[in-house]
């Protein structure tokens, strides 16, 4: 193995994880179940949130899952491949954190957030990051996505909004990244720039939360307009 080898083989998965990240499950689910299009209602976001205030409460966690699942399949898929083509069959240990190819699954997590957020098919639009990155996490840094999605819940718990709720996780994955897992360069790296991504695909809702206009957690029922 060359790193010019591993280095294309990290791009071409990164590539396809960006494609199959890509697809806008809350679009579908919508339109599928509720006949609405999530572009043109409540914040014209794809992600579980606003599919739960426009669609409702099964819709939403059909997302949240749809989306969540894309990003642990991709990630879970690269390692095994990574682990059975690169380090003699291996498998899943040979692409842990603490293993020589552990920043292989790294990128590939990037690549989960780059495809949710700026979607392909939605020119370059799409979800915030959350469900799928969660997704992405438990794949390869379980302790940390689960860590991180236990801030959120507290956060939304205490607050109602899911984006203070999102702006925690996508801060303290890194954290708990660095706290329980390497920290070499080129394995933090995309993590911390999957943080920065998300940050800033809620920077419309850190100026709502600071101007106190920002929508509160809320399902849609039937019979709502």
């Amino acid at each position: 193995m060359t790193e010019t080898t591993l280095g294309i083989a990290i791009a071409v998965a990164m590539v396809i994880t960006y494609f199959v990240c890509g697809i806008p499950f809350g679009l579908i689910v919508a339109s599928r179940l509720a006949g609405i299009d999530v572009r043109k209602v409540g914040s014209g976001n794809i992600g579980t949130t606003n599919v739960a205030r426009s669609a409702g409460a099964s819709a939403a966690a059909l997302t949240f899952l749809l989306d969540m699942g894309k990003g642990l399949l991709c990630v879970l898929a690269a390692r095994l491949v990574f682990g059975y083509v690169f380090a003699g069959g291996l498998g899943l240990a040979a692409t842990a954190p603490s293993a020589e190819l552990g920043f292989t699954a790294s990128w590939v997590f990037l690549a989960t957030i780059l495809g949710h957020v700026y979607s392909c098919y939605l020119g370059f639009h799409g979800g915030k990051g959350i469900a799928v990155g969660l997704g992405g996490s438990l794949g390869f840094i379980p302790r940390a996505g689960l860590l991180a999605l236990a801030c959120f819940i507290v956060v939304v718990a205490l607050t109602k909004y899911v984006s203070a709720g999102s702006i925690t996780a996508a801060i303290t994955i890194s954290l708990f990244t660095v706290a329980f897992y390497s920290a070499r360069p080129l394995f933090l790296i995309p993590i911390v720039l999957v943080s920065c991504i998300v940050l800033w695909a809620h920077r419309a809702n850190v100026t709502r939360l600071m101007s106190g206009t920002e929508n509160k957690l809320s399902f849609h029922k039937k019979g709502d307009a």
